[in-house]
């Protein structure tokens, strides 16, 4: 299909992991297998299935996995207002992370439809 490590979306989704891991560095240990699990999961969830996608033979698969994507990424943002609410990130930290969250949402809902444009 195409070459993962061009897509835009791709490169900021690595960018997030390694900003979400930065963050969630100081949760309390008592999470470590908790929140803190979950939250990495899912994070490296988005990147992983842009590359599987692409990867593939076909734009609907390309798409199941990108649907696949923005589903951790609406995980991922629920796991970071709860983090907030919990006071395990600080407010810079949370709308820094939703923020990045939401564009990386808003990049894969357009790639989805260029996707579906060409495959028509």
């Amino acid at each position: 299909m195409q070459d993962y490590k061009s897509l835009i979306i791709w490169q900021k989704s690595r960018a997030l992991v390694k900003e979400v891991y930065e963050a969630i560095a100081d949760f309390p240990a008592h999470e470590m297998y908790g929140l803190s699990s979950q939250v990495k999961r899912c994070v490296v969830s988005i990147p992983s299935n842009i590359a599987e996608g692409a990867g593939r033979n076909s734009p609907k698969e390309f798409l199941h996995f990108l649907s696949i994507s923005q589903g951790s990424g609406f995980e991922l943002e629920t796991h970071i207002y709860l983090a907030y609410d919990l006071n395990f990130l600080s407010e810079d930290q949370f709308n820094n992370l939703t923020e990045n969250i939401l564009e990386i949402q808003k990049m894969n809902r357009a790639l989805q439809n260029s996707i579906r444009k060409q495959a028509h």
